[in-house]
């Protein structure tokens, strides 16, 4: 279908700045245009309580913001959800994904806490999964410090963050972590780039493909596509075997040039016998998912993930 006309307004927005992209920009100024287009964006929904704090990672500490869900009851221990934020693990912060992790929290009454992995190239892979497993782990092993019933715990993330979920919900099967779903939002689970979509989409969609060679090229260090590392922690679509994984729900957008590998994951996960869904919103693009204070479709998903949340993690 045509793009949506509240999307396409984005995109004129865009446009009408002469946005050339964020490959365009050095490392610096990318982040700072990410910051700049979360400053316009209105203030984010109330929760019960935000707590900053940080955690052992494995090279030091790693920050994080745990959102109490509004309405929550003191002394009640909630699910939790162990959120990853996007920007091609390059730029991105847990500010710039502050409204979603709210409506997450809000929207599952579960607690959400929010990962500030290393970014590259600074930190160039696997250092945000190391951090992001780190992570996890403590929160499975803390949940009671912060409200949370470690035995209902999720993974979530979207494009950088659903590759890091995706490659989490592996670790947790082998290593016999209870994880009860992982929500992966246009993820980014290929580093060949190899599916239709990456030349469909490559341009005019926000998210380019040369965009994601960029990003890929910072966190890898390798600019060659056929050189990235084999590896299923930089592209979990390589595992080997996905049987036992925690079941998990897949959202794509049409206009995006990862919506294909996105997909063709959730295939792989059912091919292994987890239950998998998978909901490609048309007329979107990449991001959208973080559009729901104008975008009629974004707040759609972010009701279908929140409703699939809540089912897993129920009691």
């Amino acid at each position: 279908m045509p793009i949506d006309p509240q999307v396409q307004e984005v995109l004129d927005l865009l446009s009408s700045m002469s946005f050339p992209g964020l490959s365009a920009f050095p490392v610096d100024q990318a982040r700072q245009a990410m910051d700049a287009m979360r400053a316009n964006r209105p203030e984010p929904p109330a929760v019960a309580r935000v707590d900053d704090r940080t955690i052992p990672g494995p090279a030091g500490d790693v920050p994080v913001r745990i959102y109490t869900p509004a309405g929550a009851v003191d002394g009640e221990l909630l699910p939790l959800i162990v959120f990853f934020h996007g920007g091609g693990w390059v730029i991105g912060s847990i500010d710039t994904h502050e409204t979603t992790a709210r409506e997450l929290a809000n929207g599952t009454g579960d607690v959400v806490v929010s990962v500030e992995y290393r970014l590259a190239p600074e930190h160039r892979f696997p250092a945000a999964v190391d951090d992001a497993w780190a992570a996890t782990q403590w929160v499975a092993a803390h949940a009671g410090e912060i409200g949370g019933d470690g035995s209902r715990l999720a993974v979530a993330g979207d494009s950088a963050g659903g590759n890091l979920a995706a490659v989490i919900a592996i670790h947790a099967r082998d290593t016999g972590l209870p994880l009860r779903f992982q929500l992966l939002v246009y993820p980014a689970v290929d580093a060949s780039m190899a599916s239709a979509s990456i030349a469909e989409n490559a341009s005019g969609y926000f998210l380019t493909e040369a965009d994601m060679d960029w990003f890929y090229g910072h966190y890898t260090a390798v600019d060659q596509r056929h050189e990235r590392p084999a590896d299923w922690r930089l592209s979990p679509i390589l595992a080997n075997d996905l049987t036992g994984v925690a079941p998990a729900l897949v959202l794509t957008a049409e206009y995006d040039p990862l919506r294909d590998e996105g997909e063709a994951y959730a295939e792989q996960l059912r091919a292994a016998g987890v239950e998998a869904s998978v909901t490609r919103y048309d007329g979107m693009i990449h991001g959208f998912f973080g559009m729901t204070a104008t975008v009629d479709r974004a707040r759609d998903a972010m009701q279908e993930a929140t409703a699939a949340l809540s089912k897993a993690l129920s009691a």
